[in-house]
């Protein structure tokens, strides 16, 4: 990347900190409809697949933490400090035991290896670059753990999808979340290897089961 592209990515990393830092008390309630629709039953079976030691991206207000399997060593990082000040008073109310750290996804601050589980959700919309942020997840991922991923996407039902497209940008502009972007296509041209994929609510919500290759 040349100067210029690194200032631009530096801007856009910024002004997604400040408006999620700005929406962080309303977060959980406009996630609210998604979640009665099944998006907390999907968080249930693909987080409980989690195992060893941890590392959630991008974890926003901490939904997951309640889903994952109970005495595991789980690190969280995400872009936003006011997302993660609510992801700490959530594990602190769960009594689970769990380190917070201020960290770009696409830029990890990690070993190589250093996780059994690298788990992402509903963020493959908001990162700049998603394919350097998946390259970044399977590399601190052990070579036999598993990457957990829990998106949205571009609808497989075209009439929806075209919808998607139409609205794509002016919804970007709201809270940087290109809602049109394909999850499994992404996992592919990062290179990871592909275990298991489902999608539900008209072809929206992806659980993804991936491994580094």
């Amino acid at each position: 990347m040349d100067k210029n592209g690194e200032v631009n990515a530096k801007g856009i990393k910024e002004e997604i900190r400040r408006k999620y830092n700005r929406f962080a008390p309303w977060y959980d309630l406009a996630e609210g409809i998604p979640e009665l629709l099944g998006l907390r039953k999907l968080r249930r079976r693909l987080f409980q697949k989690a195992s060893g030691r941890i590392l959630e991206v991008a974890i926003g207000t901490g939904k997951n933490l309640r889903f994952y399997p109970k005495n595991r060593q789980i690190i969280a990082v995400d872009l936003s400090p006011k997302m993660l000040d609510i992801a700490r008073n959530r594990a602190n109310e769960l009594g689970i035991d769990i380190s917070f750290l201020v960290m770009d996804a696409e830029n990890l601050a990690f070993p190589d290896r250093s996780f059994d589980t690298v788990v992402d959700s509903l963020s493959l919309c908001t990162f700049p670059d998603p394919l350097i942020a998946l390259k970044e997840m399977a590399r601190v991922c052990h070579s036999e753990g598993r990457i957990l991923l829990l998106e949205h996407g571009r609808s497989d039902r075209e009439w929806l999808g075209c919808l998607q497209d139409r609205r794509a940008d002016k919804h970007a502009k709201q809270l940087c979340c290109h809602w049109n972007r394909e999850p499994l296509e992404l996992v592919r041209q990062a290179g990871l290897k592909l275990i298991s994929a489902r999608r539900t609510f008209f072809g929206i919500l992806h659980a993804i089961e991936a491994a580094p290759s």
